[in-house]
């Protein structure tokens, strides 16, 4: 009977689940980053923030755990289905050539992907998305409107699905609108691979008048890394962060970012999640296209 009721997508609830015995009352949550890169983030703050609220209404657990690659990540993922450790797992940083969606579907583990685009190749998982397209294009928007022409994007890991796609955004943006000095740079999202890639393009021939940096806290060190080699900012040198946060506040000038709920996010991933455990279809939702705040850190090229 369990087959068959299997077959025909049926699964039973997570409280039901609970009520039984069977099921682990825990959701899981792997994080494949460089752990020197965490501590200061931001938005997996947030995010986790988020995704703790909701999963805490229905007393669930968060088992979290870092992990030093995919693979790594792929062998948590299994070992938890061997010992029933968790009822579903919430996937972030999607990749090219993604190993996950396909291990996670073999395995039957009831999945969200963060970050991801729609992904009709595996209908069973869900998938909560950001239009990253749309923000980078914003970004190009206001700083050709303030007549910047040399803009370098100092971004992130080189192999995550959403930095591939901000760098092609960037890229066609560019190309569309005849701007021949316009690059991106990917690092591994530390202060100190932003400090390095900013000292270097700034000391170029031709440097950049305008950086977007995919985190906030990548973007600070850019700034007093600029501030080091005597570049101002505005008056040099225009500053966008990709991330709002705190750090945007502090700093001086007070960062130009682009920002979005990254708790809600957080949230609306847990309860699609939740939607699936409780026997639901996977689905596919976007949230609001992070929202650039102009402050202090970008203004006009300066003539000349």
């Amino acid at each position: 009977m369990r087959r068959v009721a299997e077959q025909l997508g049926w699964r039973p609830s997570t409280a039901a689940r609970a009520l039984s015995g069977e099921g682990a009352a825990t959701v899981g949550f792997v994080l494949a980053r460089p752990a020197h890169t965490l501590g200061v983030d931001s938005f997996f703050l947030q995010l986790v923030s988020g995704i703790q609220e909701v999963l805490a209404e229905r007393h669930l657990g968060l088992l979290f755990q870092v992990a030093e690659n995919v693979a790594d990540e792929c062998a948590v993922y299994r070992r938890w289905w061997a010992e029933h450790r968790v009822d579903g797992v919430l996937v972030v940083d999607p990749r090219a050539d993604d190993p996950r969606p396909d291990l996670l579907d073999e395995l039957g583990l009831p999945a969200v992907v963060i970050g991801g685009a729609p992904d009709e190749r595996h209908p069973g998982l869900s998938t909560v998305w950001a239009d990253d397209a749309g923000a980078m294009a914003s970004v190009v928007d206001e700083l050709t409107a303030l007549g910047h022409r040399r803009i370098v994007h100092i971004a992130g890991l080189p192999g995550l699905a959403h930095t591939q796609r901000r760098i092609r955004t960037l890229r066609a943006e560019a190309e569309r609108r005849g701007l021949a000095e316009v690059q991106s740079v990917t690092t591994d999202y530390s202060d100190s691979e932003a400090a390095a890639v900013t000292r270097r393009v700034l000391q170029g021939a031709t440097p950049p008048t305008a950086l977007v940096y995919d985190n906030d806290v990548m973007a600070v060190a850019g700034v007093a890394a600029a501030s080091e080699l005597g570049v101002s900012v505005p008056a040099d040198l225009s500053v966008v962060a990709w991330e709002d946060s705190a750090l945007c506040r502090i700093v001086k000038p007070w960062l130009s970012a682009l920002s979005r709920d990254s708790v809600e996010f957080g949230s609306t991933a847990a309860r699609e999640l939740l939607a699936l455990l409780d026997g639901g279809p996977a689905r596919t939702v976007q949230v609001p296209v992070p929202r650039l705040i102009e402050r202090d850190s970008t203004g006009p090229v300066r003539a000349g």
